[in-house]
């Protein structure tokens, strides 16, 4: 996605795809209802498409019909949606499906920002670069979304390893008013976030997590973002160092989805560019009936 003249242009074909397959009815005009759970207003009916979620079903009505019918919703307010972003070398790296973290990131990003522009939502981004917060403040409009993904595309490969937990700590202490915080980061980032900082932002804040994947040590052509240069083929090809790290890898895997899991954090993971429509759009579902009581 690097270099490109309009990021917003790219999205805006990726979504547009998407929603020619299997008409997914969160792109339409219910869209509202994903960020907002069960805080809306009923709208209307419409018929049932599969894949839509059975809790939405209005049975009373499908029964007088012959059909079965969903309920629509509109959202009874808009929201301040910030986007905390992960900066630093490893930026660079590959996922595990062999894209670009990088260009995950930025569409992942544009996706979000999108999406949340169609429904006249605010949108804010924040991510630490070297060491300094980096605020972009909460406005409308595609000029804005462009500006911010232009601005983190040229910062987020930065030198310094970056804590994405530093970033949290300031959304904490200077943002009062609820917002909806998606966090697009990686396995390390999410092992970085202590149980103490999610707790507290989780408390005031709607909180989703995008991770995006990381190639593995041992394989092909595996590149050293910290040394700039591959890994020599007699480690990246070591069968007991490949089973050592597959196993350190799962454990910090599990223990990043019990983190999210046990303060209610929806979270997906990402290998590949192509993934990001979708998978950010199962994100949202996710959320969204993780808040039904």
């Amino acid at each position: 996605m690097s270099g490109r003249t309009s990021y917003v242009n790219r999205i805006k074909a990726n979504v547009s795809i998407y929603a020619t397959k299997k008409t997914s009815n969160v792109l339409d005009g219910t869209y509202p209802s994903v960020f907002h759970g069960r805080s809306m207003n009923f709208e209307d009916l419409r018929e049932y498409i599969p894949g839509d979620n059975i809790r939405d079903i209005d049975w009373k009505a499908s029964g007088r019909s012959g059909t079965i019918l969903i309920k629509r919703y509109i959202a009874d307010k808009k929201h301040s949606i910030m986007l905390v972003l992960d900066t630093g070398s490893k930026m660079s790296g590959d996922s595990a499906g062999f894209d670009k973290k990088r260009d995950i990131a930025l569409t992942a990003a544009g996706t979000i920002g999108y999406l949340a522009y169609k429904n006249g939502d605010t949108i804010g981004s924040l991510y630490n670069r070297d060491g300094f917060i980096k605020l972009n403040p909460f406005r409308t409009g595609i000029p804005n979304l462009e500006m911010m993904l232009a601005g983190y595309d040229r910062d987020l490969e930065s030198h310094e390893k970056n804590n994405i937990e530093k970033s949290l700590d300031f959304i904490i202490n200077n943002f009062k008013k609820r917002m909806i915080v998606f966090v697009i980061t990686d396995m390390d980032g999410i092992s970085k976030v202590s149980e103490p900082c999610l707790k507290r932002l989780r408390t005031r804040h709607d909180v989703l997590f995008v991770n995006i994947s990381d190639l593995g040590l041992t394989g092909n052509k595996v590149y050293d973002v910290d040394g700039r240069r591959y890994v020599p083929n007699f480690i990246s090809g070591n069968r007991r160092l490949a089973m050592l790290e597959a196993k350190r890898r799962q454990e910090i895997q599990e223990s990043n989805a019990r983190k999210l899991i046990k303060f209610g954090v929806s979270s997906v993971n990402i290998d590949t560019e192509e993934q990001v429509v979708p998978k950010v759009i199962e994100l949202l579902e996710s959320h969204r009936y993780a808040n039904i009581r």
